[in-house]
């Protein structure tokens, strides 16, 4: 029996999804073309965005295709940034951010002068809300997870999206973690804001919800200033140029329709499978520890520390039995400096390495949950018998 506990990596393809991407793909036509066969594929396009569209709550124009996750993060914060208003140079930053968002920031105080102003994490993993707050003050831009990638902390972005707009500073969400496992609405966050502030972009990728690798959107509201990254064409309201993925986003949009519709009766399925994990793991590994808030989480994240057992070591033991974890973030594989989200918590580099995020998805099952159960604490034994119960890296 295999087990697939990384679903915050990547979620198994949707039948839905697969079934769109397969029809869409087999037509002919480039959506741009004038032709018969370009109008065929321009209406599965249009009806995928605004399928995509109604499981987001915006309208749907404001979707713009793009080939996943990351370049919908850069796509928003540079094009934020490029567009500020002259003399505004701080981006407010909270610690904990998804590399994708950490990257980019730092590339544009490198390359542009950005002044970064960072925000904490409270022990739960929580952005603080008043730090977030004082930190708009005069600033361009800010940007915050809705869902951390790793701990999985839900964050009150609907008190950071009001304080934005009150401080008239654009703001970028990457709900890339928390679409499709909670409730997210463009149009609530957004509220009432005025032009080019409060809540203006947000982040969305297809592989997250079942959707296919590759492909990806940006909800941009219809007010926003937002310079383009790409050019070479008049498409997506002059915001993306190329010719887009018409298979991709007939695939995305099935994903998120399914996700959407069944979301209330998957999250609490999830929530159940979740609990029974940690308290299994925590009765069967009694010094070991949850990570992030108790019940403030995405429905199917347990981030555990277990003392001495170094993470690359327990995810080796386990995927020799067949188990698939992660020791965070799937974009950081191959890294082994310590979790900035571990650390952000206050936690040290030795807790940092000696951490695994389990994920559970819509394919997860209660057989997933009882074997990992059966298998862990002999693997922890055998993960800190092998350095000593020291954890961390050999000097």
């Amino acid at each position: 029996m295999t087990v697939y506990l990384d679903h915050a990596a990547a979620t198994p393809l949707r039948p839905e999804a697969r079934d769109a991407w397969v029809t869409a793909a087999a037509a002919v036509g480039n959506a741009s073309s004038v032709h018969g066969h370009g109008q065929a594929a321009r209406r599965v396009l249009e009806e995928a965005r605004e399928a995509l569209a109604e499981a987001v709550d915006c309208d749907p124009i404001e979707v713009v295709f793009t080939s996943g996750g990351t370049e919908s993060v850069n796509l928003a914060l540079k094009g934020l940034w490029h567009s500020r208003p002259t003399g505004v140079d701080a981006v407010v930053l909270p610690d904990g951010e998804h590399h994708a968002t950490l990257d980019t920031v730092a590339h544009l105080a490198a390359g542009g002068g950005a002044e970064v102003r960072p925000v904490p994490l409270d022990p739960a993993g929580t952005i603080v809300a008043p730090a977030f707050e004082s930190a708009l003050t005069d600033a361009a831009v800010a940007t915050a997870l809705v869902a951390n990638n790793e701990t999985g902390a839900l964050n009150d972005v609907e008190v950071l999206a009001a304080a934005a707009a009150r401080h008239r500073v654009a703001l970028h969400l990457d709900a890339i973690a928390a679409f499709g496992s909670v409730d997210v609405s463009f149009r609530r966050l957004r509220g009432d804001a005025d032009p080019g502030v409060g809540l203006c972009a947000l982040s969305l990728s297809a592989h997250k919800v079942g959707g296919p690798a590759g492909i990806g959107a940006l909800v941009v509201s219809r007010t926003a200033r937002l310079a383009p990254q790409l050019h070479g064409g008049g498409h997506q309201r002059r915001l993306r140029a190329g010719s887009q993925d018409v298979a991709g986003a007939a695939a995305f949009a099935a994903a998120a329709t399914t996700a959407v519709s069944d979301l209330a009766r998957e999250s609490a399925r999830l929530t159940t499978l979740r609990d029974e994990l940690i308290q299994g793991i925590l009765a069967a590994v009694p010094d070991a520890r949850l990570l992030g808030p108790p019940t403030r989480r995405l429905p199917g994240n347990a981030h555990i520390h277990f003392p001495g057992a170094p993470g690359e070591t327990l995810l080796f033991l386990l995927d020799q039995r067949g188990i698939s974890v992660s020791t965070g973030s799937a974009c950081q594989a191959g890294v082994t400096e310590p979790s900035h989200v571990v650390l952000a918590l206050g936690e040290d580099a030795v807790v940092a390495g000696q951490v695994l995020r389990m994920t559970l998805g819509h394919t997860s099952t209660s057989d997933d949950v009882a074997a990992v159960l059966a298998t862990l604490p002999a693997e922890v034994a055998r993960a800190r018998a092998a350095f000593g119960g020291r954890g961390g890296t050999r000097s």
